[in-house]
């Protein structure tokens, strides 16, 4: 069956950086498009970055543009996020998403929490 293991979370001050990544399993995963979401207490869930499978052409919320890059390692199976120059507002569980037949599949996420 599917699955998606999101790691690399914690705590960090302002400023700071963390790589987050996802481990995938059960279809496809070279030719998947992966994303990374947030969800942070009381606001919506925010669409973070995505990377496509093949050429691995990459989308950033406007939010986070410059400061948050994704990426891929297809013979890892795992898809990164790589935050720097984090902020408060930054705060969330972040979760690893793809589409496979037609079904969404979520990890379980990780939290990040970025505080002095």
């Amino acid at each position: 069956q599917v699955q998606l293991v999101e790691s690399g979370g914690g705590l960090v001050q302002p400023g700071g950086s963390l790589r987050l990544s996802c481990v995938a399993s059960g279809f496809t995963f070279s030719s998947a498009v992966m994303n990374w979401y947030r969800q942070a207490p009381g606001k919506e869930r925010e669409l973070v970055a995505a990377i496509q499978g093949t050429g691995g052409r990459t989308n950033y919320a406007d939010s986070v543009k410059g400061r948050f890059f994704i990426s891929r390692d297809n013979a890892k199976k795992t898809v990164y996020l790589q935050m720097n120059s984090l902020k408060p507002d930054d705060t969330a569980v972040y979760h690893c998403n793809t589409q496979a037949w037609g079904i969404v599949y979520w990890g379980r996420g990780t939290q990040v929490t970025v505080s002095s």
